[in-house]
């Protein structure tokens, strides 16, 4: 067995820490929101477009890195990507108002976009069996955020409030160079041509894919984000007891990314989702009592099943699209953090026009709920691993018709 058949743990290893270091410069900005937000004397608004604005840049980047990635290879791109990470992390620091604060978030956001460099340059060092492992261990570098959410207040607190931007930066610089040293692309067919690409995009198994990642990870990033303001407003907490459960949040939702791979390797990833989006659904409707018990276990429980549902669809991506992933991760990417972007954006809104954050979580159970109808019509197409090896369709061909299947 070749070491690529088997897989390479080393460029799996510089790819999850990469995408690590770069989510924690993007927790930054939640786990700093409470001291901006007092700093800069924000209303409920303001704060949502804070957190919202490095999301926009972190979704809709992830479609052209994507697709750089096909064709120039991670280790380019990802290169460039931790750079200009490291760079915004430095700047933003030194914002002195709330304009100059978002014009800095916003081009913090390319540090959540790596996400959809990093799949592709994993992916092909990894045969098809073992996809949903790797891709699921990758995806664990959700971590950093956890890391930004308790370290980034104890560092302002202790160093002073640059350093709560700083020392992530510095981070992502000493990763950057290491990364530089050690990380090679794996061999891969020849990209096509960028219509080639780009037609991936136009086919409705992509956009389904594209629906559940909108849930899972947007609902992970929307929580990630937010919590800090829900338990410090709700509950009425330290910015640094927040920003602790926070990181308890993140690192469970982390924790059971490679857990939901996993799995799927074994029994499929719609399987997975077949139980995520009832339970979501649940746990949603738990955060609107107001109470610490339950605002905790529908947290955990979110966490849980966001952790799992995002190995699951990303063991679907390489599934169906084995020859444009990184185009297929940049559109699916998109609509996660876009999924992170909207929700504060509408919380935000409610909280301050009718004065409580439980119409938010409401929307989003019921938002899971219309993924789980999806789930239910996938569940009726056959979209495993061996099937696809075994009808010899070619798997666009095969993704389109099972797409247009599912959405009627």
């Amino acid at each position: 067995m070749s070491r690529q058949d088997s897989g390479n743990s080393l460029q799996l290893l510089l790819g999850t820490g990469a995408f690590a270091f770069c989510f924690a410069v993007f927790g930054s900005v939640s786990a700093m929101m409470p001291l901006i937000r007092e700093s800069m004397e924000l209303n409920p608004i303001q704060v949502s477009v804070g957190l919202a604005t490095p999301v926009l840049l972190g979704s809709l980047g992830r479609i052209p890195l994507g697709l750089l990635t096909d064709r120039l290879g991670g280790r380019l791109v990802f290169s460039l990507t931790m750079a200009v990470s490291a760079l915004a992390s430095f700047v933003i620091a030194l914002a002195t108002s709330y304009g100059q604060f978002l014009v800095g978030a916003f081009f913090l956001g390319i540090s959540l976009a790596s996400f959809s460099v990093g799949v592709p340059f994993v992916s092909r060092w990894y045969p098809p069996g073992r996809q949903g492992f790797a891709l699921g261990v990758y995806g664990a570098g959700n971590a950093g955020q956890s890391l930004a959410a308790f370290g980034a207040p104890l560092l302002a607190g202790a160093l002073g409030y640059v350093w709560g931007f700083w020392s992530f930066g510095i981070l992502v610089t000493l990763w950057l160079a290491f990364f530089l040293a050690t990380a090679r692309d794996a061999p891969a067919l020849r990209p096509g041509s960028l219509a080639d690409s780009l037609r991936p995009l136009r086919e409705p198994m992509a956009w389904v894919l594209s629906l559940f990642y909108f849930l899972t990870f947007g609902g992970f990033v929307a929580m990630s984000i937010y919590l800090p303001i829900f338990l410090t407003q709700i509950f009425e907490l330290s910015p640094t007891d927040a920003g602790m459960r926070t990181a308890g949040f993140v690192v469970l939702a982390t924790l059971m990314r490679p857990l939901g791979g996993i799995l799927s390797d074994r029994v499929g990833g719609r399987r997975i989702l077949l139980g995520v989006f009832p339970a979501a659904s649940l746990m949603a409707l738990l955060l609107t009592l107001p109470s610490m018990l339950p605002f905790t276990l529908g947290a955990l429980g979110l966490a849980t099943a966001f952790g799992l549902g995002n190995g699951a669809v990303f063991k679907l991506v390489p599934q169906y699209f084995p020859r444009t992933v990184g185009s297929v991760t940049g559109l699916v990417g998109a609509a996660g953090g876009l999924g992170g972007f909207f929700p504060p954006l509408v919380v935000g809104a409610l909280h301050q026009a009718l004065g409580s954050f439980s119409y938010g979580f409401v929307l989003l159970a019921l938002f899971s709920g219309l993924c789980l109808i999806a789930a239910l019509r996938l569940d009726r197409v056959p979209v495993a691993t061996g099937r696809l090896l075994e009808d010899h369709r070619p798997p666009v061909e095969g993704a389109l018709q099972d797409g247009q299947q599912i959405l009627g």
